[in-house]
C-alpha cells in the first residue's frame, strides 16, 4: 500500500490504522517519489493526499491514469476540502472514494480492511484466470492432437499405406458418391479396372521392395493423368481403379484408359539403396460406363472387371470397353491394342 502526504503526522495516523493482517506500507512525501514508487512496487491501493506542493494529488492521479501499468490502482484521496466540487473533480481524476481530514480512525480502517480484501479477492480470481488458462490451453492442445490422431487413423483407414492412394473402403465410398451423383444429374462416368500386366516376375527377379517402389510409382503416374475430381485407389496387390467423374462419352474413357497403358508401359527407372533398378510392365484395363453397364455397384465393378479379363485373354497391354448388358440396347465393344506388347 502506498501512503503520499506531505505531512508526516498524517502518514503516521493512516499506518497506524493500517488492518491487522500483514500488509507492506511505502510512504511518499511529494507526486515525484510516488511516481517512483510505483515502478518499483505493485499496489493494492494508494492513500493519496489533495493538496501537496511541486505536484498535487491530481496532477499524480492524472500521471498513474495515463500509465497501463498503474491506471488500475484504486486510489482514495484524502484532503481538508470537503466541497462537492473537490469531490467531483477527485472522481474525474479516477478516485475511488474519499476522506476528509481530519481522519477518523474507525473510519479509516474500516475502508483499509475492505479494499485489502477486494485486492486478495482480485489477485486470487487472477491467480485462478491464470491456472484456468493454463488448463484451457492443455485441453485445447489435448483436443488438437486427438483431432490430429483421429484425422490420422481415418486416413490409415481409407488410404493404402504404401502408395497414399485411396483404398478399397474409400474406393467404394467414391464410387457410390459418383453413383448418386450421376443418377440426380443425369450423368455418365466411367470406372477403369487395372490389373499391372508382368508384376510377378518383377517381385520374383528383384525381391518385394522393387516390387513396392514400382508399385508407388505406378500410383503416382496414375494419380499425374487424371482429373482432380477423379479417384485412383489401389484395390490391393496390383489392382487398380480409377472413378472418372463426366466422361464426355465412352470413346473419351476408352481413350484415357489406352493412354493409361502408354504411360504404364514406359520403363520405371527405381532407385534403390543397392542401386538403380530399370523394370517394364504393361497393364489390361476394362472400363465400365454408368448407366451403359449398370445403375449398381456390383454391375459397374463386375462389367470393368470382366472386361479387364478379356485384355488379359487379348494379348494383355490394352484397354478394353464393357460389353453390353444382355437384354439392354446394344453398345458397341471398342478394343484397341498397342502396337508393343510385353
Amino acid at each position: 500500500m502506498l501512503i503520499v502526504d506531505d505531512d508526516r503526522s498524517n502518514r503516521v495516523l493512516m499506518r497506524h490504522n493500517l488492518p491487522g493482517e500483514e500488509v507492506d506500507i511505502v510512504e511518499a512525501s511529494n507526486g515525484q517519489q510516488a511516481l517512483a514508487a510505483c515502478r518499483e512496487h505493485e499496489f493494492a491501493l494508494i492513500l493519496l493526499d489533495v493538496r501537496m506542493p511541486v505536484m498535487d494529488g491530481f496532477e499524480l492521479a492524472a500521471a498513474l491514469s495515463n500509465d497501463a501499468l498503474t491506471r488500475e490502482i484504486p486510489i482514495i484521496f484524502v484532503t481538508a476540502a470537503g466541497d462537492d466540487l473537490t469531490r467531483i473533480k477527485g472522481y474525474a481524476f479516477g478516485a475511488v472514494d474519499y476522506m476528509a481530514k481530519p481522519l477518523n480512525e474507525q473510519v479509516l480502517a474500516s475502508k483499509l480492511r475492505v479494499f485489502v480484501e477486494l485486492w486478495r479477492s482480485k489477485r486470487q480470481l487472477h491467480l485462478l484466470l491464470g491456472v484456468l488458462e493454463e488448463r484451457n490451453k492443455k485441453l485445447e492442445e489435448e483436443i488438437s492432437e486427438r483431432r490430429r490422431i483421429e484425422t490420422l487413423v481415418r486416413h490409415q483407414a481409407q488410404h493404402d499405406a504404401l502408395t497414399s492412394l485411396p483404398n478399397r473402403i474409400l474406393f467404394l465410398d467414391r464410387l457410390d458418391t459418383a453413383l448418386e451423383r450421376a443418377a440426380r444429374h443425369h450423368e455418365n462416368f466411367a470406372l477403369l479396372y487395372i490389373d499391372i500386366d508382368g508384376f510377378k516376375p518383377v517381385n520374383d527377379n528383384h525381391g518385394h521392395q522393387v516390387g513396392d517402389e514400382l508399385l508407388r510409382h505406378i500410383g503416382q503416374r496414375l494419380s499425374r493423368n487424371v482429373r482432380k475430381t477423379d479417384t485412383v485407389s489401389r484395390l490391393g496387390g496390383d489392382e487398380f481403379a480409377i472413378v472418372l467423374e463426366e466422361i464426355a462419352s465412352p470413346r473419351a474413357a476408352l481413350q484415357l484408359g489406352l493412354k493409361m497403358c502408354e504411360v504404364l508401359a514406359v520403363p520405371y527407372a527405381l532407385e534403390m539403396p543397392e542401386g538403380p533398378v530399370s523394370v517394364r510392365i504393361g497393364a489390361s484395363i476394362g472400363i465400365s460406363i454408368f448407366p451403359d453397364h449398370g445403375r449398381s455397384r456390383d454391375d459397374l465393378i463386375n462389367a470393368a472387371d470382366a472386361a479387364m479379363y478379356r485384355a488379359k485373354r487379348g494379348g494383355k497391354n490394352h484397354a478394353v470397353l464393357a460389353e453390353a448388358p444382355s437384354g439392354s440396347s446394344s453398345v458397341t465393344l471398342i478394343r484397341d491394342r498397342l502396337a508393343a506388347r510385353l
